[in-house]
């Protein structure tokens, strides 16, 4: 039977992402974030510690841009007007087999891994409400991205239909509203006593990531003002930090942290149009480079690498041959990126050649 076509403007003409550029970066920040996470042991901030706590706290806010270009380079990707007409079993099966098989497949090597090597069932009440609990959020802690992801990919085909229909004004309204509900409104909170009750703005926080992702290449900006704004808002975001754990302490300590803190949005939407705009988008047909062919195998490789990076963050941790690199061993001003560069490269060293056994590529991701 034929199916009526809806009119939807094409308005995307496929424009250049240099995606191996954003997800080499992105990956890399999110082991910075994990490794400073893992070699820090300052507890107080006594005059002696000031320095390192403060270069692990810059390592952290650069760190943080990891997820948010992932999630806008995704929005990117997937929500142009032309693949509006892609039908839902199709958008599935491609979702499924990008994720899906990888997912299972981490899952049981960390489920392993909580049970054999962290003995998490020591502790467990019951053996069986432990595994369903790891199913239903996760086995471990950076499954919480897949879970996001997939809840991403459930609304996409309706977000296509919205930004091939929306136009700048729409979309500046769009924006507006999320920084207002996601970043604004907890920052009123956190400075003062008045409280906004949460269900006045109702846009949940990745979406609005998801969505700016496509709207920024539209934009045109000044790279010296996205730079400024970009290094501005870190600078913002760990002498916040700084205060927080002055003043408060406690969770409250990383608000400045948090994905959509008002500073980390503004740096990560700074940064992504500066990446979006970079040269690196204009040479894809360039002879490949070693840095071009360095930042592909990177790039193919990001989700593995997400899924593996904390096994070998931990096992750096622990000591391999009598030598352990945390924060007791290194100082984590070197320890951190030390950490961040052999986790990389030993995840690859892993990967690679894993991936070439058959049949396994497509479970590894």
């Amino acid at each position: 039977m034929h199916q009526p076509k809806l009119n939807i403007p094409q308005q995307d003409n496929k424009p250049s992402i240099p995606v191996d550029l954003i997800r080499t970066i992105a990956i890399v920040a999110v082991i910075l974030l994990h490794a400073a996470e893992d070699l820090t042991t300052v507890t107080t901030m006594d005059t002696s510690q000031i320095f390192r706590w403060t270069a692990v706290d810059i390592y952290q806010c650069v760190g943080r841009m990891g997820v948010p270009l992932f999630v806008m380079l995704t929005g990117a990707l997937l929500l142009m007007p032309s693949k509006t007409y892609e039908d839902l079993g199709t958008f599935f099966k491609k979702r499924f087999s990008r994720i899906g098989l990888p997912f299972l497949f981490w899952a049981v090597i960390y489920f392993a891994f909580d049970i054999f090597i962290l003995n998490e069932l020591a502790t467990a009440q019951s053996p069986a409400l432990y595994i369903a609990q790891g199913i239903l959020t996760g086995p471990y802690d950076q499954f919480w991205y897949i879970y996001m992801l997939v809840g991403l990919y459930l609304i996409t085909p309706f977000l296509r239909l919205m930004v091939a229909h929306a136009n700048n004004q729409l979309f500046k309204y769009f924006a507006v509203l999320w920084f207002i509900g996601t970043a604004l409104v907890p920052f009123v909170y956190l400075l003062t006593p008045l409280k906004v009750d949460a269900n006045l703005f109702t846009i949940p926080a990745f979406v609005g990531y998801f969505v700016m992702g496509y709207y920024l290449l539209r934009v045109k900006v000044n790279r010296r003002f996205l730079t400024g704004l970009m290094v501005a808002s870190l600078a913002a975001t760990g002498i916040g930090t700084y205060f927080t754990s002055m003043i408060y302490g406690g969770p409250t300590s990383w608000f400045f942290q948090e994905y959509v803190s008002p500073t980390m949005i503004l740096a990560s939407i700074a940064f992504f149009t500066l990446l979006i705009s970079s040269k690196s988008a204009t040479e894809t047909q360039q002879p490949q480079s070693l840095k071009q062919k360095l930042l592909h195998l990177i790039s193919e490789n990001t989700l593995s690498i997400y899924f593996l990076h904390l096994i070998v963050l931990y096992v750096l941790h622990i000591g391999v041959g009598g030598y352990a690199l945390n924060g007791n061993t290194v100082n984590s001003i070197i320890g951190v990126p030390l950490a961040t560069a052999l986790t990389l490269v030993i995840s690859l060293a892993i990967i690679v050649p894993l991936k070439k056994v058959p049949y396994l590529k497509k479970f590894i991701g």
